[in-house]
């Protein structure tokens, strides 16, 4: 097996501090940077030893994958899971959570086990297996080891190893370069927050519109005609009405989620891989670990305080395909002004992070959004990479008084922008009055003026 050279080095760390006697170590590395992989890879080298390994995946669909990775470069291996004909001949073997929750003390001991998506392993049906098997060597995996309350994973691990960024595995061409546009943000004033989240109900009421459908139905239209894309929504309910607007539209259109039988989401994906579907809805179903190199685009139509959701989602879509220029992400949901871009820097620690409230609404993070075609930037762009579109520079007016320079009265060229509004027929003028008004961010006043009008 042929693995990448960032591959290689993550592997040599780990056996490092395995030999130095640390028995659980962290993996991270980028969504799409190919950790199911370099799991076979250290699963067949475990199992050239006789070590009995574990690789533990959450659904259904990471079963399969994993199961047709191991295949592909020849590492034997049997599934504990339901709805597979158990085997506990060879020395590998692909369980899901649930199934070995119910079979504790009665399989093999293992005496390595390795956890994708390791940032879940503080939930209960995790951290019990984790728990029954003290004496084992655990390695975790995961693009973004951290909670939503703000701890760390350092009960469960005592070292991580960090891979490239996903700048880095761009600019080396391991992973798709990306456009990403923000035409929308919701007002989520009065969405309350439950154990760190948005209220799902609350949430529902905001996003589950005709409106905001009509968005990502129109947006889908401008972007990304005809191409595949993977759509992120609240709950079932909203995820089945998106799902049936874009085929009212005319645009092939799918729901799956975590109830649909077995048989209907392997038919659902088989169509979405072929290209017959182009839109696939679901809600969580979809959010991590799931492999499908040709999907173009995402749609974000969830907002969330987990900075872990948001760069799951955006990362399904930065996996490399044939013909594939480039990724086009569409976040409906204000996701980018939360938590920034796919590929910023990230600080990942064991010790987890100070969790700092935020009032409803408030953005965290300074983004720009071009007033031609709703891209998403950072905010020092001078003009939009994707459209070209020159940002304006509001010269800061003065006058000269007796030798000194005085401002002009703010209030009164205020006063004089607010007045013109009615006048500016085009976003880019909005934006433009929106900025001697003094808004910080006079792309999203624009947006809501302009929308405020199409509604009249």
């Amino acid at each position: 097996m042929l693995l990448r050279p960032y591959q290689e080095q993550l592997i040599g760390e780990t056996r490092s501090l395995l030999r130095e006697g640390v028995h659980s170590v962290l993996i991270q590395s980028p969504t799409g940077s190919g950790k199911t992989a370099l799991t076979a890879h250290m699963l067949g080298s475990a199992s050239e030893r006789r070590m009995l390994s574990w690789f533990i995946v959450h659904r259904r669909e990471l079963i399969k994958q994993s199961v047709e990775t191991f295949n592909s470069v020849g590492v034997k291996h049997g599934i504990i899971s339901a709805g597979f004909a158990a085997d506990l001949t060879p020395h590998v073997q692909i369980c899901s959570v649930g199934t070995l929750g119910r079979r504790l003390g009665k399989l093999p001991t293992p005496r390595m086990i390795v956890w994708d998506e390791c940032h879940h392993i503080a939930a209960k049906s995790w951290s019990t297996i984790h728990a029954a098997y003290p004496d084992a060597i655990h390695i975790g995996l995961s693009a973004t080891p951290c909670r939503l309350d703000g701890k760390g994973l350092g009960q469960w691990f005592a070292s991580m190893v960090q891979g490239p960024s996903v700048a880095q595995l761009i600019t080396d061409g391991w992973l798709s370069a990306f456009r990403i546009y923000a035409p929308k943000q919701p007002d989520l004033s009065h969405v309350h927050r439950v154990a760190g989240d948005y209220n799902r109900q609350e949430l529902e009421a905001v996003m589950n519109k005709p409106s905001v459908t009509g968005d990502a139905i129109s947006e889908y239209q401008r972007l990304t005609p005809g191409k595949r894309a993977i759509l992120r929504t609240v709950s079932i309910e909203h995820s089945q009405a998106v799902a049936g607007q874009f085929r009212a539209a005319g645009i092939p259109s799918l729901h799956v989620d975590g109830n649909t039988s077995t048989d209907e989401r392997d038919r659902a994906m088989a169509s979405f891989r072929r290209g017959e579907t182009l839109v696939l809805c679901n809600v969580d179903l979809f959010s991590e670990g799931v492999d499908v190199p040709a999907v173009e685009a995402a749609f974000d139509l969830r907002p969330t305080e987990s900075l872990t959701l948001a760069l799951q989602f955006w990362g399904r879509v930065l996996r490399m395909a044939e013909g594939k220029a480039h990724a086009v992400i569409c976040d409906l949901a204000g996701n980018v002004f939360r938590h920034g871009f796919p590929d910023d820097d990230r600080a990942w620690s064991l010790e987890g992070r100070p969790k700092r409230e935020r009032k409803a609404g408030e953005k965290e993070i300074s983004v720009r959004t071009c007033g031609e075609c709703f891209a998403a930037l950072v905010s020092t762009a001078v003009d939009c990479r994707y459209c070209g579109f020159t940002f304006p520079i509001i010269p800061r007016e003065v006058k000269r008084v007796d030798g000194e320079l005085a401002e002009v009265d703010r209030e009164a060229a205020r006063a004089d922008a607010k007045a013109r509004i009615p006048e500016a027929r085009s976003m880019a003028e909005l934006v433009r009055l929106g900025q001697q008004m003094g808004y910080k961010n006079a792309g999203y006043w624009a947006m809501k003026v302009l929308n405020g009008r199409r509604a009249r």
